[in-house]
């Protein structure tokens, strides 16, 4: 008899185990639930994450117009005026032709796009000094606010 018993309880332990095997998966509520979990997350992160992108597009763009306003600043200091607007930029990479002086490159390459794929605005004179280089922003318009705003050198 006692062995009749012991065979019954050790069938029940394969069959539980069996059963728990079965069962080891996760159920469509339990995938779903994660889901929202990780949507509610990326909601969260989302907008933070891009409005540090815009912030990191202007960052770059003051950079790029530093390097341009002390390359043309050595150009002056060469050839003895600033580039004129004809010139714009390329002046500071390829020696126009009335720079005697002239002892570039002052740029490493062409002058880049900005960070927003917009060219860069060379003005002589610039509205408060003797030159300007500005970035129009992400919109490439004058004027503008956030990320739309106006880079400029002066």
């Amino acid at each position: 008899m006692q062995s009749v018993n012991h065979r019954r309880a050790a069938n029940a332990r394969r069959s539980r185990r069996a059963r728990l095997k079965k069962q080891s998966g996760f159920t469509l509520l339990e995938l779903l639930v994660v889901l929202v979990i990780i949507g509610m997350l990326a909601a969260l992160v989302g907008p933070r994450y891009f409005s540090q992108l815009g912030k990191s597009q202007a960052t770059i763009a003051r950079a790029q117009i530093d390097v341009f306003t002390k390359s043309i600043d050595n150009f002056r200091l060469d050839v003895g005026r600033y580039p004129t607007a004809d010139e714009n930029l390329a002046a500071l990479f390829v020696k126009p032709a009335n720079a005697d002086k002239w002892a570039g490159p002052y740029l490493k390459k062409e002058a880049p796009l900005d960070p927003w794929g917009h060219p860069y605005v060379y003005q002589v004179p610039g509205t408060k000094g003797d030159y300007a280089v500005i970035s129009y922003g992400r919109d490439g318009q004058p004027g503008g606010t956030g990320e739309d705003a106006d880079i400029s050198s002066e």
